[in-house]
């Protein structure tokens, strides 16, 4: 009688065979940066006048060169990693010279300094024709830009052709002792008192303001006095 001898094969898992799978995930960026980029980003840091977003940002740039991994900058800034990597892919795409913000996609600008300055100009130092003031269709005639973008831009430098605000300056050196009388007899009348108000007489001829108009300027509006120089006597 013959003997049969079986011999087992180890159980080898079949995983076992396969080289190991590299890990996934985002690998740590370091930002590079030549010894003159970071002795400007450095004197950012220590500028105390800098906007704490740019210092921010420099710190990013600095401690990302240096090979510090991108959760312990996000604790030591108190910001979201997701902060982090944003700033970290745009210093290495665009260069640490944007420290305030990466080029935004979209439409070009169609109009360009030369043009807004020129409009300002004519704004601030012309009058336009049968009007007293730029309103944004004569203004677009005028320069060939759509008003939508004439607004756009009176509103960015604080333009409003069509306010007029008021003053009045006294050359009167008693001005302050007459103003209080005047309203002294309105809070505190006398007994039987009789109070006249006179204004001026319009018919007679307004050749002037009393004071010279003031012009507009960015944020501060066109200003005249309220009263006019009259040619006669009453």
């Amino acid at each position: 009688m013959q003997s049969h001898t079986i011999s087992e094969e180890p159980n080898i898992d079949a995983n076992q065979s396969k080289p190991p799978k590299k890990r996934s995930g985002r690998q740590a960026s370091v930002v590079p940066l030549s010894p003159k980029e970071r002795s400007e980003l450095e004197a950012v840091v220590r500028k105390s006048t800098a906007p704490i977003g740019q210092v921010a940002r420099a710190s990013i740039a600095l401690w990302s060169n240096e090979g510090v991994g991108t959760n312990e900058i996000a604790q030591r800034l108190q910001i979201s990693t997701e902060t982090v990597c944003k700033w970290k892919r745009r210093f290495i795409n665009y260069g640490v010279e944007l420290l305030d913000d990466a080029p935004r996609s979209g439409k070009p600008r169609s109009i360009d300094d030369e043009k807004i300055a020129e409009i300002l100009r004519i704004t601030l130092e012309e009058e336009p024709p049968l009007a007293t003031q730029w309103s944004t269709s004569s203004m677009s005639k005028r320069i060939g830009v759509s008003p939508a973008s004439i607004s756009r831009i009176w509103r960015t430098f604080g333009l409003k052709p069509h306010v007029l605000g008021y003053f009045n300056i006294s050359t009167d050196p008693a001005f302050t002792e007459k103003v209080r009388d005047i309203t002294g007899i309105y809070l505190n009348p006398p007994d039987a008192a009789l109070v006249l108000c006179i204004d001026e007489k319009t018919q007679i001829q307004a050749l002037d303001r009393t004071q010279p108009l003031l012009p507009m300027r960015p944020f501060v509006p066109e200003r005249q006095t309220h009263d006019y120089k009259r040619n006669g006597t009453t």
